[in-house]
C-alpha cells in the first residue's frame, strides 16, 4: 500500500467528508475515492459507508484506522527525521496559527530561527475543526490561539498580538451600508460555526446570545477560512473576524464593518503542558523579549 493512500484513508477517517479530505491533502475528490476503493478491494470489505449526506467508518474501517495510525505516525516521523538530518537540522518545532500568517508576526519567527539555527520552525494555518484535539494528538507542538483557553492540560504562554473586531457581510447585504453593526443585530442573520469547538471558546469569538438574550444562530459548519469568506460573499451568512483579515482579503463582494461592542481579541502561544520542551520555552522567551503587537 502506498504511503499516500494510507494518508488519504486516515484523513478521511478523521474528516468523514470526501471534499474536506481532498482539500486538506490538495488532491482531487476522485483521487480520494480511488484510493479508498483500492484499499477496500485489497482488504475485501468496505471501510466506509456512504450516503448522499454522511460518511461513516464501518467496524472494519475503525479497526483498520486504529491499527494503522501508530504505524503511519512512526513511519512518517522516521522519514521526517531523516529528511531533517540530511539538511543538518536536529530538531523541529511545528506552530499552527489561528490568525493569518501575518507579516507583522514574522519578526517573532525570524528571531527564533536566528537564536536556534539547529531547529526547523514550521508555521502553518491551524485547522478550524477540533483544534484542541489535534494539539492533544501531537499533530502540532504549539498553537497561536485566541484567549481565553481554559484547558487544564494546556499551558497558555505569552501574548503575541491584540486585534479589534470587524463584521464581514456581502456587498449587497442589508447591513452593508452601515458605518458599524452592534452585536444585538447579529441575531437577525445566520452565522457559521466550526465543528468540535469548546462552547466557552466559541462563545468568546462569537457569543451565543446578544446583550438582550436573543440567540445568535449558527446554521453552517465551516472547516477553514476560505469556506467562511465564500459563505459571506454569497450572502448566506454574516461573520465576525479579527480586523487584520481586511489587509489580506480585499474582495469587491465583501464589506467590513466595525463591531463597537465586541472586545478586542488577544492571541497567545498555547501548548500541551506534558509536551513542553526546551524549544517551546525558547519560542515563548522570544515572544516575551519582542513584546506584544497591537493592531
Amino acid at each position: 500500500m502506498e504511503l499516500r493512500d494510507i494518508e488519504i484513508f486516515l484523513v478521511l477517517a478523521e474528516e468523514l467528508h470526501f471534499g474536506r479530505t481532498a482539500q486538506r491533502l490538495h488532491v482531487s475528490q476522485a483521487r480520494v475515492s480511488q484510493a479508498i476503493k483500492k484499499q477496500e478491494r485489497r482488504i475485501g470489505a468496505e471501510l466506509f459507508t456512504r450516503t448522499s449526506r454522511t460518511v461513516c467508518l464501518t467496524e472494519v474501517g475503525r479497526q483498520f484506522r486504529d491499527d494503522l495510525q501508530p504505524v503511519y505516525t512512526g513511519l512518517h516521523d522516521s522519514l521526517e527525521r531523516a529528511r531533517l538530518a540530511a539538511r543538518g537540522i536536529t530538531a523541529q518545532l511545528r506552530v499552527s496559527m489561528m490568525p493569518f500568517n501575518l507579516p507583522d508576526l514574522h519578526p517573532y519567527w525570524k528571531a527564533f530561527r536566528a537564536r536556534n539555527p539547529q531547529c526547523e520552525l514550521q508555521i502553518r494555518p491551524a485547522p478550524f475543526s477540533n483544534l484542541f484535539g489535534r494539539l492533544r494528538a501531537g499533530e502540532m507542538d504549539v498553537v497561536v490561539a485566541w484567549l481565553p483557553v481554559e484547558e487544564p492540560d494546556f499551558t497558555v504562554g505569552p501574548n503575541l498580538c491584540t486585534d479589534s473586531r470587524v463584521l464581514a457581510v456581502a456587498a449587497d447585504h442589508g447591513l452593508a451600508g452601515r458605518d458599524c453593526v452592534p452585536l444585538e443585530l447579529f441575531a437577525d442573520f445566520p452565522h457559521a460555526t466550526a465543528p468540535e469547538m469548546p462552547d466557552y471558546w466559541e462563545d468568546s469569538y462569537l457569543p451565543f446570545h446578544t446583550p438582550r438574550g436573543r440567540t445568535i444562530e449558527r446554521i453552517q459548519p465551516a472547516a477553514n477560512a476560505d469556506e467562511l469568506i465564500n459563505l459571506v460573499g454569497t450572502g448566506e451568512i454574516i461573520h465576525g473576524f479579527p480586523s487584520h483579515v481586511t489587509t489580506y482579503w480585499g474582495m469587491p463582494n465583501v464589506r467590513w464593518l466595525p463591531i463597537p461592542d465586541l472586545s478586542a481579541m488577544t492571541f497567545a502561544l498555547v501548548w500541551r503542558t506534558d509536551a513542553e520542551t526546551d524549544l517551546i520555552r525558547a519560542l515563548a522567551d522570544t515572544v516575551r523579549d519582542l513584546g506584544v503587537l497591537h493592531f
